[in-house]
């Protein structure tokens, strides 16, 4: 697809984006709405990208940065040309989009729930954050210090792949009366 293909192709692009915001129903990253876009249709990251673009520019899309992190919504101005323009979307893709968010925002939720990051302070000290998320919310976030790089990535990646099983033993240290 060439950026410059006709106008109908590029509006249906546009409204896919728009479609698939406004089944998410909430605020969703960059690369996030990407992956749902290309579980869909076949889509060029830059082409992607400027899509996004022009649909912040008209504001048929809001952004906000929270947690180091794009978020991106629909806005209602975007809904209401949805809701006209929608048909433009082929039934197929549509389809494609109905079935394949349902496994897609699971993959999502689990993804985008637990969350895992060390920074660097020094050559020797990182610190490292493991979070739950709920909707946006943080509802559960650990600081800890790590004195090499290998122990924060190991930090971050028992917490990414255990948090089902830690945080419940740390609420449970946490609750524990002696």
């Amino acid at each position: 697809m060439k950026l410059s293909s006709d106008n109908e192709t590029l509006a249906e692009n546009k409204i896919l984006i728009l479609y698939i915001l406004n089944k998410v129903g909430k605020s969703i990253s960059n690369d996030s709405l990407l992956n749902l876009v290309l579980a869909v249709t076949d889509m060029n990251y830059f082409y992607f990208q400027q899509f996004l673009l022009d649909l912040l520019e008209n504001k048929y899309i809001a952004s906000y940065d929270k947690d180091n992190s794009t978020l991106y919504e629909i806005t209602d101005f975007g809904k209401e040309t949805l809701a006209l323009t929608q048909d433009i979307i082929p039934g197929i893709i549509k389809l494609r989009v109905d079935s394949n968010l349902k496994d897609e925002l699971v993959a999502f939720e689990d993804k985008h729930s637990i969350v895992a990051e060390y920074v660097p302070r020094s050559e020797n000290n990182y610190t490292v954050t493991c979070k739950i998320v709920d909707n946006n919310d943080t509802i559960f976030e650990v600081k800890t210090f790590a004195g090499s790089r290998e122990k924060a990535k190991d930090i971050v990646d028992n917490w990414n792949n255990n948090a089902d099983k830690i945080y419940p033993e740390i609420l449970n240290v946490l609750t524990r009366k002696k």
